[in-house]
């Protein structure tokens, strides 16, 4: 460290821990921040010392954190959230949701749902989303507007979109999203086709081959439940999982969302391919699509992260809240209260998710050299005290009522439970709007 340093901003006071492998806690620590990167870390004082004049945040009797980081949401989906409830899969989306889709998602809609989303994750402590839609190229903008980091994809799937007619114009629309944000500072393009039983073998080459020239990651959903696995099983004599691998779909760029039903022999492709699984827990509880072995597969070095699904499904987009289901769920259902420990599913929603999206060199930890996201957890609530185990804390007793600080990229696009960047208000009251329409 030089003795005098040219900081943007020091985020002083809290106990920070970087999640870097073999890393502790740190009393009364300090994350130094400039143009946009962690710049140092260490304590508090120290750090003061060395440039007196940096713009201060109080991060007092908060846990300082890497921020979390959402695989899998559909976010302008918070439009539909109670829509349609209680009811399978299959019957939720052909019968309500795609409908509601085609009659009420247009590039306006997508837009304001998209707002709502960011603003829920945002005073969540979420600072990364992945996002699979339609009109993405709003989604995109909409999510660097607020300052929110976000990997964002077009879906292709064969039959007529709310954006799109043909699975060509779909591609196109994919291509165009690439070249928007090539090289954004916070936007990741990416491609998604649907799920293996909603797009042809043809398609999913297309999409792969694409995936592959455009060098973007490939958000897809596979093995959500019973009737998708049996019907491939009947169809192509193969799991989804072995079709979409003989297709040449799986490879380390792919974020496969849910995996529920995975046999051992999956989950052995899922690694030796080095595909990410994001686990959604309260999503696949909800529609009852059932329990993904996460267990197993982080004992094969499967890649798993958290994602939270869309708020039609959910119906929320709190990862912290997802966080404790998930650590309680597979105790429960192996009867082992070892598995998937606080530390673990810490992991699964920073540096996991980091893995996962392939943005684990820019973030996931807050070690000098990466993009400043991180988040600043508070102690004010009762259930804020003691913190014997930090892990433990986040975990088990957080919320996203302990949202205090929250930066992306370095900006400050949270400060002391309220955003910066986004008028809630405003958004609340358009979104009225468009509910009674969609009530109708």
């Amino acid at each position: 460290m030089s003795e005098r340093t040219a900081w943007d901003l020091l985020v002083v006071g809290g106990t920070v821990w970087t999640l870097e492998p073999g890393s502790g806690p740190v009393p009364n620590g300090a994350v130094a921040i400039r143009d946009g990167r962690i710049a140092a870390v260490g304590p508090s004082e120290e750090l003061l010392d060395l440039t007196p004049s940096t713009e201060v945040l109080d991060a007092s009797g908060c846990l300082v954190l890497p921020g979390f980081v959402n695989t899998h949401a559909h976010l302008a989906m918070t439009l539909l959230r109670g829509l349609a409830d209680d009811l399978p899969l299959k019957t939720w989306l052909e019968e309500h949701i795609w409908p509601a889709e085609r009659q009420f998602m247009n590039r306006e809609t997508v837009r304001l749902g998209t707002r709502l989303a960011a603003a829920e994750l945002l005073l969540n402590g979420v600072t990364t989303t992945a996002d699979m839609y339609f009109f993405d190229d709003e989604v995109g903008d909409v999510l660097a507007e607020a300052g929110m980091r976000g990997v964002v994809a077009e879906s292709v799937i064969d039959f007529p979109t709310p954006r799109c007619e043909t699975v060509d114009e779909m591609i196109e629309k994919q291509r165009e999203l690439a070249a928007r944000f090539e090289n954004h500072p916070l936007i990741t393009p990416a491609i998604a086709p649907h799920a293996p039983y909603t797009v042809c073998a043809a398609n999913l080459v297309r999409e792969a081959d694409l995936a592959e020239e455009l060098d973007v990651p490939l958000h897809i959903h596979l093995s959500e439940t019973r009737w998708e696995v049996e019907k491939l099983l009947e169809e192509k004599g193969k799991s989804p999982v072995a079709y979409l691998a003989e297709l040449g779909v799986l490879s380390e760029r792919t974020v496969a969302a849910h995996c529920v039903h995975v046999s051992p022999e999956d989950i052995e492709i899922l690694a030796e391919l080095e595909v990410g699984v994001s686990h959604n827990p309260v999503s696949n509880l909800k529609l009852a699509s059932g329990v993904a072995p996460v267990p197993a597969m982080l004992a094969a070095g499967v890649k798993v992260s958290l994602g939270t699904d869309g708020p039609a499904s959910n119906n929320t987009l709190d990862l912290l809240r997802d966080a404790q289901i998930a650590a309680l769920l597979h105790k429960g259902v192996t009867g082992d209260p070892t598995v998937l420990p606080a530390r673990t599913v810490l992991e699964l929603m920073t540096a996991g998710g980091a893995r996962v999206l392939g943005l684990d060199d820019r973030i996931g930890t807050l070690a000098e050299g990466k993009e400043a996201d991180l988040v600043c957890l508070g102690a004010n609530g009762p259930a804020a005290v003691p913190v014997y185990d930090p892990a433990s804390h986040v975990v088990y007793a957080s919320r996203s009522s302990s949202v205090r600080h929250v930066l992306v990229r370095g900006r400050t696009v949270v400060r002391d439970g309220a955003l910066t960047t986004i008028d809630l208000d405003e958004v609340r009251a358009k979104v009225q709007e468009i509910a009674h329409r969609i009530a109708g």
